[in-house]
């Protein structure tokens, strides 16, 4: 579901070109030269998704309507809340009428931080909008109200997915029950409104890790064995003395499975303690069952906390209320296998770190929405919270388990790793409400599993109760992990948890402050994916690391001084400037913070390249005069800076996503997913675009700030994909400079907009009684519009859907746009599309509105007012590679430069997987040029063609003989030059000066199609 606007410019032009790709595998060809390619489509593959069986579930949250969160700076009785909040919003003629819902619950008796205002809305002159705005302002304004927000709806669905290997086809099914009695009914579950992207299956084969394997599926094993839990209890530990909540849905009524349950509350309005769905019930026996399926904390004090109905509904008041109360009853362990894209839900997020400063453990799921990346779910994205992410029985990261980075830091930073730790999540056999035993699987199962390792693992230390923390806890898990070979610290954190060993660390632990990742080996693959993939070189934008600090010590911590950096100079460490970031004032609270390592290369290393080596240093204090001293060692490897052309940026700035608002999905069908909440990052839901470029070549930097801080005279091409973001004048105005004057070659991914299918497409939820409208489209297309109206450029509002074929490809068209208005010297491909915003506007059903020609793909070439950058490269096409295999040549390229529509056209074709060498020899060669000198392994070659040849296009000897393909152009283009990647079996060094070469005069094209006005 990509969507693209590609600009290409070079020595004496820039060019445009329209292109598409597959949202989930989007794979660039290889050069772009400076220019502007507009690409304004979804186009995907058909992608097949394969995995194993699980439970699926997922969350949604909305906004209740007229519902406010009033949220006080201290704990107060109902009575002076009341008048706090009259005083307030009486004696204004402006405010609405207001109402302070009741809460009947077991916190209701108990001073609270918060209430509930409903306020009403009255039709006045100014509008109901316009009254409630007054009445917030004047709640704010109350000195002891810290902050008003909106109430919010949590809805849960529970399903039960089988993923078919062979056909990627997903159904509900009832769940694999033991005793044969308790199942999900599919009827009773609501669609999932987050159902995972799956990536395609050379993904898992590249990895090795798909297995058609069903047989720990049909023989669950034992959980408590696997971990060996019988160690501990052999030792008389079983959790006794450990207070443990748990979240869900309640509890079954036949509580005979449970040594010690300590109480059960009702926190929704359905006045019942009952678990008719029996996840509640499965959860708490994962933790403390003493029958059949047994728990790993068995004699743990059991705290029942539901908080969802039956219809899996639930409210943020609910849950502060009942946090609030797990506070009051000294909770030692609280459990959340609950979580959503919301970091935004501020009551929600205040509420988890008060939780966690008041000693409550936090383990909480990381989320259901893998394989895709950047899908972490709140709180367990939270840095003092236990994010769990899910393995199956054979060691490998579960399909559905959520994967990094955190999105908080976005669009100016980077992300923090996550999750923390792994455990097994994937056919787990736990409890169920009928007294036998089930078999479930998720990272809602892998999360009350390491809830369990912790009620027990803080039972064995009740001796050194006052080192167990929030902190230390998590400490010790994470240095007893064991790590999973093969795959990054952004799927597994530290690893996979290790029952025994942590006990053993947390036996002798000393209260300290750590560091995650502990150390920055950035040539360490896979475990230090994405950084190990590119080396560093001097000038590009510094590569940020976010580091978590983590202080065992206490709640409250200071970073003393400033942290430093000690570069080796036996190991040429004085190559790296390190820039360091970390909260205001050196403050970590609760139990944590964060250290943001900012990674340059020096001009004096911009020709050199080696490893370097150093460590940063820190000295945390807490509380005053406990002092901890840590070392970050860091290691990297640099290279001389690249080429221009190899070089692109990506802009990470323009991008917007849930929860900074309601910002739609990019492909229209996907009705059971409508926020886009996945970042639009190259390392997260376009990982395997940025894998693609790598390998062939190219070097990545991200863009966190405004087009004003780049040089573009340093870089090929700018990318830009679906940018939400508008664009300040600023901003338009470099742009135009750089493509004309600079060269820069621009790719802008764009998406579909039009106000009338927005409006089609808010939704309106009966239990929240909200209208949810769209802030943007998929794109914001009013604002790509204004950066390319310089260049005569302008995309449509109509929204497309339909199949294409580029070349030798058949593509999938997702809900795009088409181009209204483009440059009469352009090249324009057009395809049959469906109208598919009429088809939502007028609610056709399956009828479909089928438009012949509909401009969907261009190519431009803007006349440079500038050419005094005489060293760019000319453009290269851009190629679809779908599927892991060779991909042709020619697409979309090859149409803009050549006409042509498949195998060969265009400035640079896909390499393939079938090695460089032609099939065969062509049936004349012409002379194409001499030898000039080599570069690298590279033969560098003088033309005296007038014409241009293809990229890719095989060089010959005079005897046919093939000895390596076309790799780049440089150049003015009546004088160029062009290097050639030769055969693993050819040496540059065979070669000698005027050393003539040949080429297939089939793979030239005329020079006057590259000039202005051709």
């Amino acid at each position: 579901m990509s969507r693209t606007v590609y600009t290409m410019s070079r020595t004496v032009y820039s060019e445009f070109c329209l292109l598409s790709f597959c949202y989930a595998v989007v794979l660039f060809a290889s050069i772009f030269s400076p220019g502007l390619c507009i690409v304004e489509t979804n186009l995907e593959l058909p992608c097949n998704v394969t995995s194993t069986e699980s439970v699926h579930i997922s969350f949604t949250t909305q906004i209740v309507k007229n519902e406010f969160i009033v949220t006080f700076r201290g704990y107060y009785k109902a009575a002076a809340r009341s008048r706090y909040i009259a005083a307030a919003l009486n004696g204004s003629d402006s405010v609405l009428r207001w109402e302070i819902l009741p809460r009947r619950n077991p916190a209701a008796e108990h001073p609270s931080d918060f209430d509930v205002v409903l306020l009403e809305e009255v039709q006045t002159d100014d509008g109901a909008s316009s009254a409630r705005e007054d009445s917030l302002s004047l709640l704010l304004e109350h000195p002891l109200i810290r902050r008003v927000t909106p109430q919010r709806l949590v809805h849960r669905s529970l399903q039960f997915i089988p993923y078919h290997h062979d056909h990627g086809s997903e159904r509900v099914e009832t769940e694999e029950e033991e005793d044969g009695s308790e199942s999900v009914n599919a009827a009773d579950v609501r669609p999932l409104r987050r159902t995972s992207l799956g990536v395609q299956t050379q993904f898992w084969q590249a990895t090795g890790r798909l297995t058609s394997r069903r047989l720990l599926k049909t023989v669950p094993r034992q959980i408590t064995s696997i971990l060996h839990a019988q160690t501990l209890w052999n030792l008389g530990i079983t959790g006794a003395g450990v207070r443990v909540a748990v979240f869900d849905t309640g509890l079954t009524s036949d509580g005979t499975m449970f040594n010690n349950i300590a109480e059960k509350t009702d926190w929704t309005n359905e006045n019942t303690l009952d678990d008719k769905l029996g996840h509640g019930t499965f959860v708490a026996g994962l933790i403390a069952s003493s029958k059949n399926c047994l728990g790993l904390a068995p004699d743990a004090e059991l705290h029942i906390f539901r908080v969802f109905t039956n219809a899996q509904v639930s409210y943020t008041s609910w849950f502060l209320d009942a946090f609030n109360y797990a506070i009051l009853k000294k909770i030692d362990v609280l459990n959340l296998s609950i979580g959503g894209p919301d970091f935004m839900d501020f009551p929600f997020v205040d509420k988890v770190w008060e939780l966690t400063a008041n000693h409550v453990i936090l383990v909480s799921a990381i989320g259901n929405d893998g394989p895709l990346y950047g899908t972490l779910n709140n709180p367990a994205d939270q840095m003092d919270v236990i994010g769990v992410g899910g393995i199956n029985f054979e060691d490998q990261i579960a399909k559905f388990s959520s994967r990094g980075m955190t999105g908080w830091e976005l669009p100016a930073g980077y992300g923090r790793v996550k999750p923390d730790i792994v455990t097994y999540g994937s056919a787990v056999r736990g409890p169920s409400t009928t007294g036998g035993c089930r078999t479930l699987s998720g990272t809602s199962v892998a999360s009350p599993v390491v809830a369990g390792v912790v009620a027990l693992l803080a039972s064995g230390l009740r001796h050194r109760a006052g080192i167990i923390n929030p902190a230390s806890m998590k400490q010790g898990l994470m240095a007893s992990a064991r790590r999973l070979p093969g795959i990054n610290m952004f799927e597994q954190g530290a690893g996979k948890i290790d029952l025994v060993r942590a006990y053993q660390i947390l036996s002798v632990y000393v209260p300290q402050a750590s560091l995650f990742p502990s150390y920055l080996d950035l040539t360490e693959c896979q475990y230090m994916w994405p950084y190990c993939t590119q080396p560093l070189y001097h000038g590009s934008i510094p590569v940020i690391v976010n580091v978590t600090i983590l202080n065992g010590m206490g709640v409250v911590g200071r970073i003393l001084d400033k942290p430093q950096w000690f570069p080796y100079t036996p190991h040429n460490g004085e190559y790296l400037e390190i820039s360091l970031s970390y909260p205001d004032n050196g403050i970590l609270w609760p139990w944590s913070g964060y250290l943001a390592v900012h990674i340059s290369v020096s001009e004096a290393a911009s020709d050199w390249s080696g490893t370097v080596q150093g460590h940063i240093e820190l000295t945390v204090e807490s509380p005053p005069q406990q002092r901890s001293t840590v070392r970050l060692a860091v290691k990297a490897n640099i290279i001389p800076t690249p080429p221009r052309h190899k070089r692109i940026l990506w802009d990470q700035y323009h991008n917007l996503r849930y929860p900074q608002g309601y910002f739609p999905r990019d492909n229209l069908k996907m009705k059971n997913d409508p926020l886009d909440w996945n970042g639009d990052h190259i390392h997260t839901n376009f990982k395997d675009m940025y894998q693609h470029l790598r390998n062939i070549g190219f070097y990545i930097e991200v863009l966190g700030r405004a087009y004003t801080c780049f040089d573009a005279r340093h870089y090929g091409v700018l990318l830009v994909v679906d940018p939400e973001e508008e664009y300040h004048r600023e901003e338009i105005e470099k742009m135009k400079r750089d493509v004309e004057q600079n060269g820069l070659a621009v790719i802008i991914l764009a998406d579909w907009y039009n106000t009338t299918v927005m409006k089609k497409i808010k939704f309106y939820d009966e239990n929240t009684r909200q209208w949810w409208l769209p802030e943007t489209g998929g794109s914001n297309i009013p604002a790509l519009n204004s950066l390319l109206s310089p260049h005569g450029i302008q995309l449509s509002d109509h929204v497309y859907e339909g199949g294409i074929r580029l070349g030798d490809r058949s593509l999938v068209y997702a809900s795009g746009t088409s181009i209204r208005q483009f440059p009469a010297s352009g090249t324009l491909v057009g395809a049959t599309l469906n109208d598919q915003g009429k088809s939502i506007i007028e609610q056709s059903g399956s009828k479909v509105f089928e438009e012949a020609n509909v401009p969907f793909l261009g190519l431009y070439t803007a006349v440079m007012t500038s050419s005094s950058y005489n060293n760019n490269n000319a453009s290269h096409n851009s190629n679809n590679h779908m599927g892991g295999g060779g991909g042709g040549r020619g697409g979309g390229g090859g149409r803009g430069f050549g006409g042509r529509g498949g195998g060969g056209g265009g400035f640079r074709g896909g390499r393939g997987g079938g090695g460089w060498q032609d099939q065969g020899p062509p049936e004349q060669v012409i002379k194409m040029g001499y030898f000039a000198h080599t570069s690298q392994d590279d033969l560098v070659l003088k033309v005296t063609l007038e014409d241009v040849p293809f990229f890719n296009a095989p060089i010959y000897l005079q005897n046919k003989q093939q000895i390596g393909k076309i790799d780049e152009i440089f150049g003015s283009l009546k004088d160029y030059y062009v290097s050639v990647k030769l055969g693993d079996e050819v040496k540059a060094k065979s070669f000698k000066p005027n050393d003539e070469l040949f080429i297939d005069p089939a793979k030239l094209l005329p020079l006057k199609r590259f000039l202005p006005g051709n």
